[in-house]
This record gives structure tokens, sequence and C-alpha cells, in this order.
């Protein structure tokens, strides 16, 4: 979370909201947020923390774990329609990578505007594919391997 309210110029800049959701109550947020996220980022987590206490919010979205009583770590990009795009649901010991949620973030925003299609690993200023007829079995003609970024 520390590393997202570092881009927040950024995100802000493409238009992305955020919200925070986890099993703690409001109560550990204002405790984590003052004694832990502002002493890493200046200011802090600038979004709003909503707290899932029950476990509802984690259940819509399949990321709540009965068992241990919490919300597995995730992140959803949900388009200005309301649909989810891409979701991302790592267990703990591995943590999200901020640079490939803005990569998808692009992505969605240019093929939202353009109807064309981000191949594997596309990043701005690559390729795209305008699907078609025509594009059938000649994929290979518009883009390469050597495309995908990073």
């Amino acid at each position: 979370m520390a590393a997202v309210a570092a881009h927040k110029a950024e995100l802000d800049e493409l238009g992305v909201e955020v919200l925070a959701i986890s099993t703690n109550s409001h109560f550990i947020h204002k405790v984590w947020q003052e004694n832990e996220l502002s002493k890493m980022v200046e200011g802090g987590f600038p979004w709003p923390m909503v707290a899932d206490t029950t476990g509802a919010i984690g259940r819509l979205y399949g990321v709540y774990d009965e068992q241990g009583g919490v919300d597995i770590r995730g992140r959803f990009i949900i388009d200005p329609d309301g649909v989810i795009q891409a979701m991302e649901v790592l267990t703990p010991t591995v943590g999200r990578n901020f640079r490939e949620l803005i990569r998808q973030v692009q992505a969605y925003q240019h093929a939202r505007a353009t109807g064309e299609v981000m191949p594997a690993g596309w990043v701005p200023g690559k390729p795209t594919l305008k699907p078609g007829p025509d594009l059938v079995g000649k994929v290979w003609t518009v883009w390469k391997v050597e495309n995908a970024g990073d």
C-alpha cells in the first residue's frame, strides 16, 4: 500500500481511484496509518481504507478466507462501468508490482479508447492489434515477441 501511495500523482494523472479493503476495523486502520504507513510515505495512505469486518466484500470478490477470517490480498482493476477487467491475488509472501498495475491500467484505458487489443507484454508506444477477420492467422505479421515489454 505504501508503494501505491508513493505514486499518488501518477495514479491521479491516470484518473485511478483507489480503495483499500481489509477485515481490520477502522480503529486498526487508523493505528496502521499513524504508526506504519505515515512513516513509509509522507502523508500516509491518501485513499479510503474500508473495514470489511464481516468479510462480506471479500466474499463478493472471492478473496475471503473463511477459515482464517481474513480477506486474502488482492488487486482489482474495475472499469468506469463497474466491470472487473483484471484481478491479482497473491499470498502474503509475495508483494504486488506497482509498475504492472500502471501498465495494465494504461492498456485497459487504451483498449477502451481505441478498441485495439494489447498483446502480451504491451507497453505504451509498442504495437497494438486491431481485432477483425483480417488479423486471423496473421498476428505474427504485426506483433513480434521482441515487442513484449520488460
